[in-house]
């Protein structure tokens, strides 16, 4: 009886990692490429998030100088130096932005950056009463960071430098409202360094995403690790589809409102999503994930690439400001296009590239069922 016992004891404490063995198999039988997927999260990490987010960081300290500069100097100059700024800081953070997954969604550090979508249209309000207020914590970034999200990122800087009233911010007038702009930026410029640093560090979240196992807590195994990578590529699109473009335009019968637009004050909705775009082909194509694919099935990569090309030349051929963009019938027809071609890249990501490396039609990233 005892040697029984004993025997089904080692069994059980085998079990986790036959189970892990079984599921690379049937990842290794649909197509997956085993042997590829070391050296393409290596590249994940450090040919795309590490470079991402000290990109990120560089634009935003630029940001806050520009910024600090403007307040200390007001003018025409400074303002539209700031400005240059905030653009490249958003672009920079639009093309990082796709990673929805480690540092960035702890401590909400993500909605410390880009609170949007706002559902509840808290945002506007509290920011105008922020600029009309007499407490100095607004002007102090540290302060900044202990009140609510929705006054201390990106759209609020955009009300900031583009809102009702932003032209007071080149003469004395506009004095407290810089401080509160200047104090934004700092604010994104600590969560970018905070990011930066948490994906550098040696024994951090990088060795653990190019280091899967059964040790690691967030990829056992290397069919998890490509999962969560394809997982960051749909979930991008859909992002771009469903939180960029459907929040303002839903099609013919559907709603229309350009002022619920990402960064729209600025002039940046489109832009924006040509990088949300670029990160996501940037990603996909300097990872090197068609090395995880059968020679046969790799085509569906560059479907994927000609869907991305056709949608930033969409995006680029529109007007900057999304109300010229909604009001009229050849632009809208555009807006359709980009509703028709970025549902068909989710698909060509989950069901073509996804179907590819073993991926069911239909998994679901979110519950990895």
């Amino acid at each position: 009886m005892k040697a029984r016992i004993s025997a089904l004891v080692a069994a059980l404490a085998l079990l986790p990692s036959a189970l892990a063995a079984q599921q690379a198999d049937v990842h290794h039988a649909a197509g997956l490429q085993l042997q590829a997927v070391p050296a393409v999260m290596a590249k994940v990490v450090d040919g795309f998030i590490r470079p991402g987010y000290r990109g990120f960081h560089a634009s935003a300290k630029s940001l806050e100088e520009s910024m600090t500069q403007a307040c200390a100097n007001p003018s025409q100059t400074g303002l539209e130096a700031a400005r240059n700024g905030y653009k490249e800081a958003v672009l920079a953070w639009s093309r990082i932005e796709i990673v929805r997954t480690g540092p960035v969604i702890e401590d909400n550090r993500f909605e410390h950056i880009l609170f949007y979508p706002d559902r509840k249209g808290l945002a506007l309000k509290q920011i105008q009463a922020t600029i009309a207020s007499t407490d100095g914590n607004f002007a102090n970034s540290v302060a900044l960071r202990q009140k609510s999200v929705a006054i201390q990122g990106l759209g609020a800087l955009d009300y900031v430098l583009y809102g009702t009233g932003a032209e007071q911010l080149t003469g004395k007038d506009g004095a407290s409202r810089c401080l509160y702009g200047a104090a934004i930026a700092g604010n994104v410029e600590h969560m970018a360094a905070e990011l930066a640093a948490l994906w550098d560090a040696p024994d951090g979240i990088a060795k653990s995403w190019k280091e899967p196992g059964p040790a690691n807590e967030i990829f056992r195994d290397a069919p998890e690790a490509v999962t969560g990578l394809i997982g960051i590529l749909v979930h991008g699109m859909e992002t771009v589809r469903d939180e960029r473009l459907e929040t303002f335009y839903k099609g013919a019968g559907g709603r229309i409102a350009p002022r619920q637009a990402i960064y729209w004050r600025s002039g940046l909705t489109f832009a924006s999503m040509q990088a949300n775009i670029d990160g996501i082909t940037s990603l996909l194509n300097g990872a090197g994930v068609k090395e995880l694919m059968p020679e046969d099935k790799r085509g569906e990569v560059d479907k994927v690439n000609t869907l991305a090309e056709k949608l930033k030349a969409t995006l680029a051929s529109l007007p900057a400001d999304p109300e010229k963009a909604t009001g009229d019938a050849s632009e809208k027809a555009r807006l359709d296009l980009l509703l028709a071609d970025s549902r068909a890249m989710i698909t060509a990501l989950s069901d073509g590239v996804g179907g590819a490396v073993g991926l069911s039609a239909g998994f679901s990233f979110a519950d990895g069922d």
